[in-house]
């Protein structure tokens, strides 16, 4: 018998429609989106209620950016949504995190345009989700949002938010590391399984991730000692959107497991169901968010958000081809020399196939995928980074064509000095193999041993 399940989700970014999402500045928002924004309201709903009615267990845990970002009028409609759990039996434990507070916040409309709404201060959300973990717990770190739940018996929930922090911004100052510590001590001491719950990862969904600062909390490795060494070796994060499983083994020797969920207002919108089978066993399962009510074109909704995910990728190509100036921009590039390279990068992915770009590389294209678009190939590529288990692994045609082109001018990579957040050197042929196909634990579904 198991000590305990839940069910998981994460940035549900939840937008109250009455703000309004539509008119010539919200389609120009839209443009580079990954996640849904009129959407996130039948979304949300449709995920909730499918929550409110399983069958399958009575607590439900929600890691961060609860809101789209930080809308006063957001926030009073999801905890409505959160009520009507409760009202069903739930346990219901959410974090908060940086999408939840802002100085400004906007609603997109015909007549208005762009325009402000009523903003969440950081202050004002302990009292906003007191029912939704603080209440109950065992343990309150209210300056970091942060507590401590029994959520069954044996069983606890170390749930972390670190936005609010002068000292380290998205991340663990000292004075929470001790905290976290202290807890997680306790826990030992009183023969608690202990599991944490934090927004930002803190292993990198993807090695591609790990070269980007913002792709992985502050100071995560000394987290991941810290907890680990404590004897907390599991976190459940979001904030990437992506789908993924990663361990790491500290100098200790302590196992320690990331487990990041996508969205469920983006591409993959999964939600996990976890068992803890014991204290050393894990069972991670993913399923995918129930249909929702919205007019999708006759398409489903997996491939709806599918499509909304290559969008962003094909408004930013498109952009390169007809307006560098904006998407060096976008980027925050400011070198101006910069926009006719960008021009014509972007003119010749528009129409360039994978096989006239092998051939120009001198290398053998698959016979299966020599028409396909670079750009179709790109969107792939960038859209299984975040899918997780990436597809194209050596011993397909797109894994094996990319494989070759990255083993002819390995010499190049291996010149590139690059640094991951860890301030560690990186292999750059590995980190890209590895970042194009899954040669690791499966993203979706997973037994993790934790000792």
């Amino acid at each position: 018998m198991s000590l305990c399940n839940f069910y998981l989700i994460t940035d549900t970014h939840f937008f109250k429609n009455s703000l309004g999402a539509f008119g010539e500045a919200y389609d120009e928002f839209m443009r580079f989106e990954q996640k849904c924004l009129a959407e996130t309201e039948a979304i949300n709903n449709a995920v909730f209620s499918f929550l409110a009615e399983t069958e399958k267990t009575d607590t439900i845990l929600i890691a961060g950016d609860l809101s789209f970002n930080g809308e006063k009028e957001s926030h009073i409609g999801f905890i409505k949504l959160l009520n009507k759990l409760k009202e069903k039996g739930k346990k219901v434990f959410v974090v908060t995190a940086g999408h939840d507070f802002n100085d400004t916040c906007y609603g997109y409309s015909s007549e208005k345009g762009k325009y402000k709404v009523e903003a969440t201060k950081r202050n004002e959300l302990f009292d906003l989700y007191y029912e939704f973990g603080f209440k109950d717990a065992i343990a309150v770190d209210k300056k970091h949002l942060s507590y401590v739940a029994q959520i069954a018996d044996g069983v606890r929930l170390l749930a972390l938010n670190n936005d609010g922090s002068d000292e380290i911004k998205e991340g663990f100052d000292n004075e929470q590391l001790e905290w976290i510590k202290e807890q997680a001590n306790k826990a030992a001491e009183e023969g608690q399984m202990m599991f944490a719950m934090n927004h930002y990862p803190l292993l990198a969904g993807q090695p591609i991730l790990s070269l980007i600062s913002s792709a992985v909390q502050k100071n995560a490795a000394e987290a991941v000692e810290v907890l680990a060494d404590s004897g907390v070796n599991l976190v459940f994060t979001g904030h990437m959107h992506n789908q993924s499983i990663n361990e790491k083994t500290t100098e200790s020797g302590n196992k320690f497991y990331d487990v990041c969920t996508g969205s469920i207002i983006a591409a993959p919108a999964s939600m996990r169901f976890v068992t803890i089978e014991d204290k050393y066993t894990v069972d991670i399962k993913t399923e995918p968010i129930p249909d929702f009510e919205w007019d999708t074109n006759g398409k489903s909704f997996k491939q709806y958000l599918s499509d909304m995910f290559d969008s962003m990728i094909l408004n930013m190509l498109e952009d390169m081809r007809d307006n560098p100036e904006r998407m060096l921009h976008k980027l925050g590039i400011k070198n101006e020399k910069l926009k006719p390279v960008f021009g014509f990068v972007g003119k010749k992915l528009d129409s360039i196939t994978v096989d006239k770009t092998t051939r120009l590389l001198a290398v053998k294209c698959d016979e299966s995928i020599k028409k396909m678009l670079l750009k179709d190939f790109i969107c792939k590529l960038v859209r299984d980074v975040f899918s997780g288990n990436q597809t194209m692994k050596e011993g397909t045609p797109e894994g094996d064509t990319l494989l070759r082109v990255l083993r002819r001018y390995n010499f190049i990579l291996k010149r590139i000095k690059l640094k991951n957040t860890d301030g560690e050197p990186v292999d750059l042929f590995e980190l890209l193999k590895h970042s194009a196909g899954n040669y690791g634990i499966d993203d979706y579904n997973a037994v993790l041993k934790l000792n």
